[in-house]
């Protein structure tokens, strides 16, 4: 297997000759998580676009091209906008760390969600009485969080008379099928390279909702809100963005969350740091296994 080499870098206008080689994107947010990935692949090569590396490849035999998202919502909405515009995506995974809502789901657990949503797309309402009141033209399908009620997307653009709003973007289903196929087979690894161990063996978990908004998550009650509106398994920054553009592009999308903490449900300190190694590494192997069951 060929490591990654930095200097192997080619010009935005060479990327653009590279369009006809359809490829999956492999997408993650962490520099940490994204570098696992990139020493994962088979003849790798580097376009610099934008400020942002783009690396092509080889990854279970299937080629893929690996690039960082960004943290959060528009730096994820932009970056893979750019890859589609720049190569001939055939698919979108998301693999990264992420909060998790679902009191059921441990630290190192994957989480796969059939659907997700933008959930901090809100309208922040007035006090009234003993609760809040929204505005007469606008309306929240679902329970507010204090002043705080989750508006679908494109509500404004639906009210001025340009198309039409929605909460939820699908996951594909051959994708979803795949990642299933490949939760059998995978054996995720309970202690990270830095000595870091788990009480548990990790799991993969295929279904549930995703939910992504632009606050980092350390709030039970917050969390427990989450979960219980939007049966949300896992909270993070970027995935529903990603989901919107693979959408706008009629591109198949799915996402791979591995829990790096509770989101404020753990019972001591916020556990990020402690473990997205850990987290890193089995998304690593849970991608590579995805990968192989892909047709």
């Amino acid at each position: 297997m060929t490591s990654h080499n930095p200097a192997s870098h080619l010009s935005a206008s060479s990327a653009d000759k590279k369009s006809a080689s359809p490829r999956m994107a492999v997408i993650s947010a962490f520099e940490p998580e994204i570098e696992i990935l990139r020493k994962r692949l088979d003849d790798p090569e580097t376009v610099r676009i934008v400020n942002t590396e783009f690396v092509t490849g080889r990854l279970s035999g299937k080629p893929v091209v690996v690039f960082s998202s960004g943290v959060s919502m528009v730096n994820a909405a932009m970056n893979t906008q750019l890859a589609l515009d720049h190569f001939d995506i055939t698919g979108i995974v998301v693999s990264g760390v992420a909060g998790g809502a679902d009191p059921a789901l441990s630290i190192g657990d994957i989480t796969v969600p059939v659907r997700w949503g933008q959930y901090m797309e809100m309208a922040f309402a007035r006090k009234a009485g003993d609760g809040y009141q929204l505005p007469p033209f606008l309306n929240s399908n679902f329970p507010n969080f204090g002043m705080m009620h989750t508006l679908n997307i494109g509500v404004f653009e639906e009210l001025a008379g340009h198309g039409k709003s929605r909460f939820w973007f699908p996951a594909d289903a051959g994708l979803l099928a795949a990642a299933r196929a490949a939760a059998e087979n995978v054996v995720l690894s309970d202690t990270a390279a830095d000595g870091g161990t788990l009480a548990h063996t990790p799991k993969v978990y295929v279904g549930g909702g995703g939910v992504t908004g632009t606050a980092f998550v350390d709030n039970a009650e917050f969390r427990e809100w989450a979960h219980d509106t939007f049966e949300a398994r896992v909270l993070d920054m970027e995935t529903a963005a990603i989901a919107q553009v693979a959408d706008a592009n009629g591109v198949p999308f799915l996402a791979f969350r591995a829990l790096s903490d509770l989101a404020g449900g753990e019972a001591g300190a916020n556990q990020f740091d402690t473990f997205i190694k850990l987290a890193g590494g089995n998304l690593a192997k849970m991608v590579e296994a995805f990968l192989k069951e892909v047709d």
